[in-house]
């Protein structure tokens, strides 16, 4: 029999930027009075986006399961922003198309509140500064499925050369089991071309078909979405182009975010040669499938060589062996014969790393920084210098035209603080091939980004503007089809022409670009952005150099303010909230000091990896990994805009909030509660954490409980609403 749907539509649309939330049922009781039936179940949540020159077309396709043992009637909600501006609304039941119809906020604002008057959940008011689409939805088939499609269109705000699309996909709350499926599909097309595409919110991947067409996507199965998904583009003519990203916090503390991104599609006459030396470790612990593979993988560098290009080919155990004496250009002859050098190296001797690196940066020669080492590694020196300090030395003390150095450690056996130094020392950069990781693959992918050099030694100037604390501390060379984010604090703002400097092969180039230090609201993700570049790098200079007693303070500090989770830092979330950076220091210095003495093994391969996933975030993470690399999901502890909270047996308080400031009480769901709310929509936000919460507002403190204020009198609702 064909089911029917009955549906009571209301629409509230408004003018401007994107803000959309996912759509949620809230099962309604069959009588009033009655309790709430449980939330039902999201099956899965797709969404399609297709971007044609800042118009954006989104289709929503939602399946959500009714658990329970009767047919239930529900209030489906899709929170809009009272900056969306829509161009074409629908909702599809099935096969039918439902219209909807324009309300004004006041009604979306009731609907809120009654609902979470009725009951008694907060979550819904995050959304309740927003307009809604809202239907009843009836039946809901016991023991069944509902399909429901959305489309809307709307026109992308840009501002500063930088287009935003915003998803609010948080559907945690409103789900009664993780959802199986989510996926994120956007194709974006531009006439003018594209340049950088980047996500604060989630992991996305980015595929770059030319210079106008790019496709992203973010797909997750078994998970709880809990955060809004964000995705910034920017356009420009420019071969390489130049963005920024600024923000202001409460107290006027000044961040940014700078993208700079090259063209993809560089013409054949304009493409740069590069000079590569390849050191392969032979040694006798590389038998069987480790050398393999690297030989496999060496070969596939060597084919994708272009002619122009210089190489060479060291292999090494306990004795040196050079395929040439020096570099030699990519030619077919040469290229077959070093296929065949590659083909009889055999594993077996001991591992002389020092006189294998020295020799290789002997043969670099040239311009400063137009060499590049790829270097490989599946244990310890074993021969000739043994020293790990003097081998650090002699490498840096040679390496005088600053060759980059990319340095593979294969397997557990290695000693990473010797390989990260040697490649942080050296411009370049470490990585690790765990066993169960396939080096072919890894080596490829390396190879495959630095194939193509763009811009090197790069430099970027700000001006009359005072940019500090930059993340990463060196900037990396420009690859095609790469961009580079850096982070950083700013004073000053204002208008200034940024300057980025550097090398095009042997010939200096200067770019110049105009820019505003003026802080948007749009990018209130940067603080914790920035706080996680640097807690990576902090961490990584006391491994590396030595524990230091301000580092860790200030470790303690940033990772309690911003909700910055990390291995060494995991009990902060059951410490007493109260306590400062001061008393939690020695602890978490007593944790560093113990986990890092480990140098060698699968801890010390987990520790550099998870430590470089910090220093070199694109989103803020929500999960450590932790000795043993198993992933850790943060819990008790949420990010909400700028804030962090920590959850204390049930209350949820702002990591700012240090106890020194009576808190009002204000008790939930009481008139004082929602007055508060109506004249400070943005602590909807935070009542949507919990029961309990404390949060800081115009620096009072405000604690939202069982017990306190029923009503707020205009002077004492104007206080709270001051600075």
């Amino acid at each position: 029999m064909r089911k029917v749907f009955w549906l009571s539509l209301v629409l509230v649309l408004f003018v401007s930027p994107v803000a959309f939330a996912d759509g949620m049922i809230i099962p309604m009781p069959p009588h009033p009075g009655d309790p709430f039936p449980p939330n039902l179940s999201i099956k899965y949540h797709h969404v399609d986006i297709k971007i044609d020159d800042q118009v954006a077309q989104t289709a929503v396709d939602q399946v959500f399961i009714n658990n329970f043992h009767r047919d239930l009637e529900g209030t489906y909600i899709f929170p809009i922003s009272p900056d969306a501006f829509i161009s074409k609304f629908s909702m599809y039941i099935g096969n039918e198309e439902i219209k909807g119809k324009i309300l004004d906020r006041n009604e979306a604002r009731q609907t809120y509140e009654e609902i979470v008057r009725r009951k008694k959940d907060p979550a819904l008011l995050e959304y309740f500064k927003d307009g809604m689409f809202k239907a009843s939805v009836y039946p809901i088939p016991a023991n069944g499925e509902t399909r429901i499609k959305l489309n809307y269109s709307e026109v992308l705000k840009a501002s500063g050369g930088i287009c935003g699309y915003r998803y609010t996909l948080n559907t945690e709350k409103f789900s009664h089991d993780p959802l199986q499926s989510v996926k994120l599909t956007v194709v974006i097309n531009s006439n003018q071309p594209i340049k950088s595409i980047y996500s604060p919110s989630h992991d996305i991947h980015i595929e770059k078909e030319n210079d106008h067409h790019a496709t992203v996507t973010y797909v997750e199965e078994n998970t709880r979405p809990d955060k809004d998904f964000l995705l910034y583009y920017t356009c420009a003519a420019e071969d390489i182009g130049f963005n920024l990203l600024p923000f202001e916090d409460e107290d006027h503390q000044g961040y940014f975010m700078a993208l700079v991104s090259p063209q993809v599609e560089v013409p054949a006459d304009r493409t740069l040669s590069k000079n590569l030396i390849f050191i392969l470790d032979s040694s006798g612990s590389m038998a069987g499938n480790k050398i393999k593979q690297t030989k496999e993988a060496l070969k596939f560098c060597l084919n994708s060589l272009s002619q122009q290009d210089r190489f060479n080919i060291i292999d090494y155990d306990d004795q040196i062996n050079s395929f040439k004496t020096g570099l030699v250009r990519a030619n077919a002859e040469n290229i077959r014969e070093a296929l065949s050098f590659v083909d009889k190296c055999e594993a077996e001797g001991g591992t002389d790393i020092n006189n294998a690196l020295l020799t290789g940066l002997k043969q670099s020669g040239g311009q400063e920084g137009s060499t590049q080492i790829i270097f490989l590694t599946d244990g310890l020196p074993t021969v000739g210098e043994t020293d790990i300090s003097n081998i650090i030395r002699n490498v840096k003390q040679t390496n005088q035209n600053k060759t980059r150095l990319f340095v593979f450690g294969a397997g557990n056996d290695v000693n990473t603080r010797l390989l990260d130094r040697l490649a942080e020392d050296n411009h370049g950069a470490s990585d690790y091939v765990r066993p169960s990781e396939d080096i072919e693959v890894k080596v490829g992918n390396l190879y495959g980004k630095i194939s193509h050099p763009i811009l090197t030694n790069i430099n970027l100037y700000f001006g009359a503007v005072e940019a500090y604390d930059i993340y990463p501390k060196e900037l990396p060379d420009i690859f095609k089809g790469s961009q580079i984010m850096v982070v950083g604090k700013y004073k000053n703002g204002g208008p200034v022409q940024v300057k980025l400097t550097g090398f095009t092969g042997d010939t200096p180039r200067t770019s110049n670009y105009q820019a505003n230090f003026s802080s948007d609201d749009r990018y209130d993700f940067i603080p914790r952005l920035w706080a996680t570049r640097r807690i990576g790098y902090l961490v990584d200079e006391i491994r590396l150099h030595g524990e230091n007693k301000e580092l860790v303070e200030e470790i303690v500090r940033l990772s309690k303010r911003y909700g910055i989770i990390t291995e060494y830092t995991s009990f902060l979330v059951d410490a007493d909230y109260r306590q400062t950076a001061e008393v939690l220091a020695p602890q978490v210095g007593f944790v560093m000091k113990d986990k890092m003495k480990e140098e060698v093994g699968a801890g010390a391969v987990n520790q550099s990896r998870a430590l470089k996933a910090y220093s070199g975030a694109s989103i803020a993470p929500q999960s450590y990994m932790d000795s043993e690399g198993k992933e850790r999901r943060m819990t008790g502890v949420v990010q909400t805009g700028n804030r962090a909270f920590f959850n204390k047996n049930g209350l949820w308080v702002d990591t700012e909030y240090e106890g020194k400031i009576e808190p009002v009480k204000i008790q939930r769901f009481s008139e004082a509660y929602f007055k508060l709310l109506d004249k400070a929509p943005e602590v909807g936000k935070y009542y949507a954490l919990g029961d309990q919460v404390i949060f800081l507002l115009n620096g009072k403190a405000i604690q939202i409980g069982d017990e306190g204020k029923t009503d707020l009198s205009e002077p004492e609702l104007n206080s709270l609403l001051t600075r």
